[in-house]
C-alpha cells in the first residue's frame, strides 16, 4: 500500500506522519525502525552484517 499526503505546513506533516504510525501494527513499526537502523550502519560504516543491537548475550546472572 502506498499512501501519500500533502501539507501546506510542518505541523500538518507532523499530524500526518503521527496518525499514519499510529495507525500502523507495532511489527510494522519495529521493521522500520531496524531498517532504518541498517540503513545507517551501511551509510556510515559500511558493514550492515552485525548491528551492535542484535549482539547475543551469553550469560546473564548476578555475579
Amino acid at each position: 500500500m502506498i499512501t501519500e499526503n500533502f501539507t501546506k505546513s510542518f505541523e500538518e506533516a507532523e499530524r500526518w506522519n503521527l496518525r499514519f504510525w499510529q495507525a500502523q501494527k507495532p511489527e510494522v513499526i519495529f521493521a522500520a525502525a531496524w531498517q532504518m537502523i541498517l540503513d545507517y550502519q551501511l551509510l556510515h560504516d559500511t558493514d550492515a552484517d552485525e548491528p551492535r543491537l542484535q549482539r547475543t548475550v551469553e550469560h546473564f546472572g548476578k555475579t
